[in-house]
């Protein structure tokens, strides 16, 4: 009989980690911080800007603090590759409901920066989408019902509506088991979302058995809306893979093309991770081992793509690829 569980899985050859990675740890932040990964990353008025998360604690000790401490960080590059990080935190959410923000997804529409992110409450998991014009100050636009997260925005309006992709996060599931898929939303003015669809199914993707959902926000081609997603599988022989007890999920990156005037169609999907843990900051020392998950896609001028990414939880990397590449990767399965 054949295992229920997915066995080895490689990144594609299109794809080159950055030498010198990671690009940000929480060695090079100017205040005390342990964890620094899943960051959103975009340009932005001539910039590179990036808003990461902070999870407090102890490297030496492999300890974290309480969830209510987690806030976002902000950097800003002139390349893309070597950060300045602002003294102090930017963003952080905590009251008696409240407990933390985290995740942040950045997207620029029409001029302004709009952040997507993830909210802890008393009461479930929602989303949030905040604009921002400087990272010092942000306008909260709208937070989801329970239970609702990485969301993305598109970077513009299709048929005159904005999109997001996003990965309800419902506590029964599918069936009583563990399965979340990704689906898509819109809206006439980026508070009240509906008309939601389901885009993409866990069992339409050979490498996940557990959960997909939305990555970095898509970037446009002529050929269509690019854009990478996590997918996730687990296996309960992996035992322990990271600080905690027991870490059975390994998390890696997909890739897909939408339509450019109905993302809601995808036009093709490759069969196999454009990234998976392979590099040795990936699979071992981290929090949480073997975890792939990009917040950043950003597409230069002369076609080469970068994708930032969060490593084993711990850290932020990035990798390159060409978007014609990309591009033939979905379009050839």
């Amino acid at each position: 009989m054949n295992s229920p569980y997915i066995g080895k899985l490689a990144s594609s050859s299109v794809i080159k980690r950055y030498l010198n990675n990671p690009i940000l740890d929480a060695s090079r932040v100017p205040y005390p911080t342990a964890l620094v990964f899943n960051a959103g990353v975009t340009k932005f008025n001539g910039k590179y800007v990036m808003v990461f998360r902070n999870d407090y604690g102890s490297l030496e000790q492999q300890t974290i603090e309480a969830h209510h401490t987690t806030d976002l960080g902000v950097a800003f590059s002139d390349d893309g590759i070597h950060w300045e990080v602002q003294p102090k935190p930017c963003f952080k959410l905590h009251d008696q409901e409240i407990i933390r923000a985290y995740d942040p997804r950045l997207t620029v529409i029409d001029g302004r920066c709009y952040m997507c992110f993830a909210v802890d409450t008393q009461h479930g998991i929602r989303g949030g989408v905040a604009v921002t014009d400087d990272f010092e100050e942000f306008k909260i636009l709208s937070l989801s019902t329970p239970d609702l997260r990485n969301m993305v925005l598109f970077p513009e309006k299709i048929g005159g509506k904005f999109m997001r992709l996003e990965r309800p996060f419902t506590v029964y599931s599918r069936g009583g088991v563990d399965r979340f898929d990704m689906w898509i939303s819109e809206s006439p003015d980026l508070r009240y979302w509906g008309n939601s669809d389901l885009l993409l199914a866990v069992e339409d993707v050979p490498f996940a058995n557990d959960k997909i959902g939305p990555a970095a926000p898509p970037i446009k081609t002529e050929q269509g809306w690019l854009t990478t997603f996590h997918a996730v599988d687990i296996d309960p022989t992996r035992g322990k893979n990271g600080w905690e007890t027991s870490w059975q999920k390994r998390y890696t990156a997909g890739l897909m093309l939408l339509d450019l005037e109905n993302p809601k169609k995808i036009i093709g999907m490759y069969q196999n991770p454009l990234l998976a843990p392979e590099a040795s900051y990936e699979i071992e020392g981290g929090f949480r081992n073997n975890v792939i998950f990009p917040g950043g896609m950003v597409l230069e001028d002369d076609g080469e793509v970068k994708i930032y990414y969060g490593a084993a939880d711990t850290i932020e990397c990035l990798a390159t690829a060409h978007i014609d590449d990309l591009i033939q990767l979905c379009l050839k399965g």
